[in-house]
């Protein structure tokens, strides 16, 4: 009977170690970083710079991505933002030329952060956004 009890005892000790063992492990899987910091110079930061233009977002229209990103601010005129198609709210900003809007997009002005936080958006596709937002606005 003893000896009964002694493996008894011991299959229990070692279940109990490979279920602590397993949430050790499921608890490290669940802190664990996101995702890795790559500087400059290292080989990581090569690897990103090369990456090519994922499918989703290369050459997507200005309707789109305004529709994606911009509409938010734009369609409510939240902290200032001149509303899609208000011409009277768009007229003086048309009037500092293309080169400025576009600038003014790419790196921000006032509340809006550069290029309105669309941060996979190419300065091609935010340009293209600008134009779609003036037409749109005249």
């Amino acid at each position: 009977m003893k000896s009964i009890l002694g493996i008894v005892a011991a299959l229990t000790v070692s279940a109990a170690a490979a279920v602590a063992q397993s949430v050790d492990q499921e608890i490290a899987e669940r802190i664990a970083p996101a995702g890795k910091t790559c500087m400059k110079g290292e080989e990581c930061a090569a690897a990103v710079a090369a990456a090519p233009e994922s499918a989703s977002t290369a050459g997507r229209s200005g309707e789109e991505i305004y529709n994606a990103s911009c509409f938010t601010c734009h369609a409510a005129g939240v902290a200032g933002a001149p509303k899609l198609g208000d011409v009277a709210a768009w007229a003086p900003r048309i009037a500092k030329g293309m080169d400025t809007l576009y600038t003014n997009a790419i790196n921000g002005i006032n509340a809006m952060p550069p290029k309105g936080l669309c941060m996979d958006c190419s300065d091609d596709e935010i340009k293209a956004t600008v134009d779609y937002m003036v037409e749109k606005s005249k």
